[in-house]
C-alpha cells in the first residue's frame, strides 16, 4: 500500500499517488490520485477476500483493520511501540517495552495482542517482533536521536530500546502463518521500492510541467495509465535477447 508524493510548481502544490503492489504478478494494479489533503487508508482500495496486505507504520489504523477483516483479506503492518493502545487478554494496558526486553535474549517476540480502537471492542491482533542486527540497530538509534534533535524534543529510552526491533502486527493466525513466515511476508516490501524505482524510469513519472491544476491532474493521469499498459509487457522486454545482451 505504497504511497508517493509529486511537487507542482506552486508553492505547496503536492499530488498523492495512491497505489497497490501486486507482489505475485509483480505490478501495479491500481492508482488514485489525491491532493495531499487526503491522508492515507488501509482500505482506500477495496479488500479481496483472501489477499494479504503488507504496509508500513502509517497504516495501523484499528478501524479501517477492522474493515479489511471483515471482508475476508489480512495484512502485515509495521508498528511502532507508540502507534497503538496495546492491550493484554484481560483488556489492560500492555507494556511492550517490557515484553521486548524480556525477549531481547532470544530476539524474537511472538504473542496475541488487543488493539483498542477509537470507538468499539479492542481488536484481536498477533504481534511479531524480531530484533535487528547490531547494525541496523545502531542506524535506527542514530536516526532515531536525529529526528528528537531535529523536532526539539527529548528523546525516551523507550524509544531506544524500540529501535532496536522491527514491530509488526498481523491478522494471520499463527495456525497457519509461523513466526519466519511472517517476517518473510514483510520483507517482501523491498520489492514494491524497486517496483517504484522501475516506474520512474519506465515512463520518467515527475512533477507535472504546469500549474494550471486541470492539466497538472491530467498529466499525471496519463503517466499512470502508460503504467497500467506496459507493465504487463515489461516480463516479456526483460527476456529479450537483445536486452540480455545490453546487460
Amino acid at each position: 500500500m505504497p504511497k508517493k508524493g509529486l511537487n507542482g510548481r506552486k508553492k505547496n502544490e503536492v499530488w498523492r499517488i495512491h497505489s497497490a503492489f501486486d507482489l505475485p504478478q509483480e505490478r501495479f494494479g491500481h492508482f488514485e490520485l489525491t491532493d495531499q489533503q487526503d491522508g492515507e487508508r488501509l482500505d482506500r482500495i477495496p479488500a479481496v477476500a483472501g489477499e494479504i496486505r503488507l504496509a508500513d507504520r502509517a497504516y495501523l489504523q484499528p478501524e479501517r483493520m477492522a474493515t479489511l477483516i471483515q471482508a475476508g483479506a489480512d495484512f502485515v503492518i509495521r508498528a511502532g511501540w507508540k502507534s497503538a493502545r496495546w492491550l493484554d487478554g484481560k483488556g489492560c494496558a500492555f507494556n511492550l517495552i517490557a515484553e521486548l526486553r524480556k525477549a531481547a535474549e532470544r530476539g524474537l517476540l511472538d504473542c496475541p495482542i488487543w488493539i483498542k480502537p477509537k470507538r468499539g471492542t479492542p481488536l484481536a491482533m498477533r504481534l511479531v517482533a524480531v530484533k535487528k542486527p547490531q547494525q541496523a540497530a545502531a542506524e535506527a538509534r542514530r536516526k532515531a536521536r536525529r529526528t528528537a534533535q531535529k523536532g526539539g524534543h527529548q528523546l525516551s529510552n523507550k524509544t531506544l530500546q524500540a529501535a532496536d526491533w522491527v514491530i509488526l502486527v498481523t491478522s494471520l493466525a499463527p495456525d497457519d502463518f509461523t513466526t519466519d513466515d511472517i517476517l518473510a511476508l514483510y520483507r517482501l516490501r523491498w520489492r514494491i521500492e524497486l517496483g517504484f524505482k522501475r516506474l520512474k524510469s519506465l515512463v520518467g513519472l515527475k512533477g507535472p510541467p504546469g500549474t494550471n491544476e486541470r492539466s497538472a491532474r491530467s498529466h499525471i493521469l496519463a503517466h499512470l495509465l502508460m503504467i497500467l499498459l506496459l507493465e504487463p509487457l515489461v516480463d516479456e522486454l526483460e527476456d529479450s535477447p537483445r536486452l540480455a545482451e545490453a546487460a
